[in-house]
C-alpha cells in the first residue's frame, strides 16, 4: 500500500501545472494530504526551535542511560557522556571513570577500552548507522529535503495519551519514517519505524518515545528517551546538561584522543 501511495505521491505535479479545458482546478486529493503533512512537519520544526534547531552543529550531553532485555532492566544505570557533530560523528563515554568510550566517524566504529582500540563489533555497528539513519534529526533536518521523498498525512490519533497527527515521510529509497506530532505542543512525541533484518528475514519495529521537553539555546530538547524494539522497551536515557554549537574539533572523534575529562 505504501508504494502505491508514493507513486501516487510523485505523480502530483507542481500546482502550476495546465489543467484541461473545463476540468476542476482544485488541488489533487493527493496533493492536499502531501501539503498537510507537510504543514505538520514544519510546524514540528518551528516548535522544536526553527532556524536554532536547523543550524545545530554539535551537541555535548551528560545523563545517565539504562539498557533492557525483554523489557525488563539488565542494569542499574550508567552515566555517560555524548559528543555529536552533524552529519555523522559521534563519541560516547560510559562510567564515571569514562573508560569505555564508542566512537563512530562516518560509516567507521571503534570501541576504546583499557586494552585500546579496537573496531566495533560488526552487529552493533550496523545497529547504530540504522538508528542513525532513522534518527528524528536526520528525518526533520535531511530526509524532508531530499529529491523524491514524499509525505503522507495519516490523520489524528493517540499516542503516549496525547493527542498527535501522524505523519509518515517516504525517502526515494521507499524507506519510511512514521512521526507522532503534538497536536497542541507541535513537539514530536513518538517515532516509528520498520525494517527487514537481512539475515532471517523478519520484519523488525523500533520505536522513540520524546518526554519531558525543555528550551536550551532556543532549541527545545526531549530530556528524557526512550527507545522499543519490536513492542519491548530497550534503553532509555535521562539528560543532565545539554550544551548546543561549542565547535566540537574533529580530533575528538579520533579515538586515540583521550577524553576531554582528561585534558588538562
Amino acid at each position: 500500500m505504501r508504494t502505491i501511495l508514493l507513486a501516487l505521491a510523485l505523480s502530483v505535479c507542481a500546482l502550476g501545472q495546465a489543467q484541461p479545458s473545463g476540468s476542476s482546478t482544485s488541488i489533487p486529493i493527493a496533493q492536499q494530504n502531501a501539503l498537510q503533512a507537510k504543514a505538520v512537519l514544519n510546524q514540528a520544526i518551528q516548535a522544536l526551535g526553527g532556524s536554532a534547531y536547523l543550524n545545530v552543529r554539535d551537541i555535548s550531553q551528560e545523563g545517565r542511560s539504562y539498557s533492557f532485555y525483554h523489557g525488563r532492566p539488565n542494569s542499574e544505570g550508567i552515566q555517560f557522556w555524548r559528543y555529536i557533530k552533524y552529519p555523522d560523528k559521534d563519541r560516547i563515554e560510559l562510567t564515571k571513570q569514562r573508560d569505555v568510550i564508542e566512537i563512530y566517524d562516518g560509516v567507521k566504529g571503534y570501541e576504546v577500552t583499557y586494552k585500546g582500540v579496537h573496531n566495533q563489533v560488526e552487529k552493533d555497528l550496523r545497529d547504530y548507522l540504522r538508528r542513525r539513519h532513522y534518527s528524528l534529526s536526520e528525518v526533520l533536518r535531511t530526509w524532508i529535503n531530499q529529491p523524491g521523498v514524499a509525505l503522507f498525512y495519516d490523520n489524528q490519533t493517540v499516542a503516549e495519551g496525547k493527542q498527535v497527527d501522524q505523519v509518515t515521510v517516504m525517502n526515494a529509497q521507499n524507506e519510511g519514517v512514521t512521526l507522532f506530532i503534538d497536536t497542541s505542543t507541535h513537539l514530536p512525541v513518538k517515532k516509528t519505524f520498520t525494517w527487514r533484518d537481512p539475515a532471517d528475514r523478519e520484519r523488525n519495529t523500533e520505536d522513540e518515545i520524546y518526554a519531558e521537553y525543555r528550551l536550551v539555546q532556543n532549541v527545545n530538547t526531549p530530556w528524557i528517551v526512550t527507545r522499543y524494539f519490536n513492542g519491548d522497551m530497550a534503553g532509555e536515557s535521562f539528560l543532565n546538561t545539554v550544551v548546543y554549537n561549542q565547535n566540537l574539533p574533529d580530533s575528538l572523534f579520533d579515538p586515540n584522543t583521550p577524553s576531554p575529562a582528561h585534558k588538562k
